[in-house]
């Protein structure tokens, strides 16, 4: 599948992921660690985070990238494969 995305460098941006299984609360029941990850790589690829609203199933966010950056990507990849990882195996 071939996304349309916009590649503006320093651009502000609307995110919204979605759980692939509906009724998962994991993102308001280990928030914690959503919220850990995301500073972990707010740190070591920075952008600001204008506004971010996590729900049971899904979050909707919205980010500011620096001047010349618009790899918006690479940091939700960060983002989501380290908060897997602290989940139990059994998620």
């Amino acid at each position: 599948m071939q996304y349309r995305r916009a590649n503006i460098r320093g651009a502000t941006y609307f995110f919204t992921f979605n759980m692939a299984e509906r009724s998962n609360t994991l993102l308001v029941d280990e928030f914690d660690k959503l919220r850990s990850e995301i500073n972990k790589v707010k740190n070591n690829h920075p952008f600001i985070l204008d506004a971010f609203v996590v729900l049971p199933d899904h979050l909707h966010a919205i980010w500011t990238l620096p001047v010349g950056d618009n790899d918006f990507s690479k940091c939700w990849m960060l983002i989501k494969s380290g908060f897997s990882r602290q989940l139990p195996k059994t998620e």
